[in-house]
């Protein structure tokens, strides 16, 4: 309870508190709010800003007894969860009911989805079916006083006033804390689709995903890239099968949900000889099982074991319009090269949602440092108008770098929004603002 993801240690809490159901946290922070004590809610603790990591003296609440999966309702494309349940358990329960969650991110195995909606968690299939908020039908939170709001709408078409929801989707716990939710569902894909392929650089990335999403009518639910030294240190350090030379500039993990896998393969397959032909794809791999499917998967998800073979590290995610991703990469690898050539970045992320990820390998211990290569990312990011955080959330890591993606105006409204919501400001004090 002291940590997440991120490695940022926490204080000692006073307590830890585990509620089995929303009338127990409820009167959990009716007390807490008539003490003015503190309290920091924590979901898997799978974030990497440490949003859900305690300072020292407040009470902890944990969903994690919270776990219960209410009911899926295939015909109506619907599944009503408690905010503690693991989001792969909830995948999986999906799946055997026929139905497809489309929340998904490499952190499955461990992220709970009160979690998921309290950071509007991006992860691979963005591209395809949005962001967590745009798969949240409806919510119950709790306010810091106790009161529960329940908002448990699962009609896609609501228009009876304010969606209040959106106020705590990506809040970080900072305005109430989430309890209940109601995710839409899709249908379950037939078959899969995948290819790893080569290229020279971004514009062609560009190209062939323009080409892709045409050519698939909008069934492509995966486009990653991954330049050249990603994927050869992702490669290294899980021990894993390269699919293709490990020379060429760039890579994209490119897959296709489809309906007729009998029919849809061949087009798939058919959209990657007319990009080889084009000149985008200089060479390709596509996968002919679903356990290769998984292996190619696994060099885009070995972020985990290069962090834990380059720490320290500094982990960027941030957002740029699709066109600017390519630009932008260049420049923060030439102010990394121009400042601190003996350190090795790492760059891959999803394009099709204009996410960027930047890995800072081995960087020095001293907090001078640290806010400097800090600057030499977020300031080229600043000049595109992008985003300091893409899907990661802003806890205390990245609050400091706040005012470069919101206006004063923007902040001064978060703020009249806490102290509306949280007047004794007691959730989740420190984080995001």
């Amino acid at each position: 309870y002291l940590q997440d993801w991120s490695g940022c240690a926490g204080g000692q809490p006073l307590a830890i508190l585990r509620p089995r159901s929303t009338d127990e946290l409820s009167r959990m922070l009716a007390i807490c709010h008539a003490h003015g004590q503190a309290v920091v809610p924590q979901g898997g603790l799978t974030g990497l800003v440490g949003g859900a990591v305690p300072a020292g003296g407040e009470v902890v609440v944990s969903l994690e007894r919270m776990n219960r999966i209410e009911r899926i309702d295939v015909d109506s494309g619907t599944v009503i969860v408690e905010a503690g349940a693991i989001l792969q358990t909830v995948q999986e329960a999906c799946r055997d009911a026929g139905a497809l969650l489309a929340v998904d991110l490499g952190a499955r195995g461990s992220c709970q989805v009160g979690g998921n909606v309290s950071t509007n968690a991006g992860g691979n299939r963005v591209i395809r079916y949005g962001n967590t908020r745009d798969l949240v039908l409806g919510l119950e939170v709790v306010l810091a006083d106790g009161t529960v709001l329940s908002m448990l709408n699962q009609m896609v078409k609501n228009n009876a006033g304010m969606d209040l929801k959106h106020l705590f989707i990506g809040s970080e716990g900072v305005l109430g804390i989430v309890t209940r939710v109601v995710f839409k569902l899709q249908p379950l894909p037939r078959g899969v689709s995948t290819a790893v392929v080569a290229l020279q650089d971004y514009p062609a990335a560009l190209r062939f995903l323009r080409h892709a999403q045409q050519s698939l009518s909008g069934q492509v639910s995966a486009f990653e890239i991954m330049w050249n030294n990603y994927l050869v240190t992702a490669v290294d350090a899980g021990k894993l099968r390269a699919p293709l030379d490990t020379s060429y500039p760039v890579y994209v993990l490119i897959d296709m949900h489809c309906g007729q896998p009998e029919t849809d393969a061949g087009r798939f397959e058919a959209m990657l000889e007319q990009a080889i032909e084009a000149g985008w794809i200089l060479d390709g791999a596509v996968a002919q099982s679903v356990a290769e499917a998984e292996s190619f998967w696994a060099i885009r998800d070995g972020v985990a074991e290069v962090l834990r073979d380059y720490a320290p590290t500094l982990n960027f995610d941030v957002s740029v319009p699709i066109a600017h991703i390519g630009d932008c990469a260049a420049r923060i690898r030439e102010n990394l090269d121009r400042d601190w050539p003996a350190l090795k970045a790492l760059f891959f992320g999803h394009v099709g949602d204009g996410n960027l990820h930047v890995v800072v390998c081995k960087v020095p211990a001293d907090h001078d440092s640290l806010m400097r290569i800090e600057e030499a990312v977020y300031s080229v990011v600043r000049t595109h108008g992008g985003s300091i955080s893409a899907e990661h959330g802003i806890g205390t890591l990245k609050r400091d770098w706040l005012h470069y993606s919101r206006s004063e105006a923007e902040l001064a409204l978060m703020w009249a929004l806490k102290q509306t919501l949280d007047p004794k400001k007691i959730l989740n004090p420190g984080k995001m603002l």
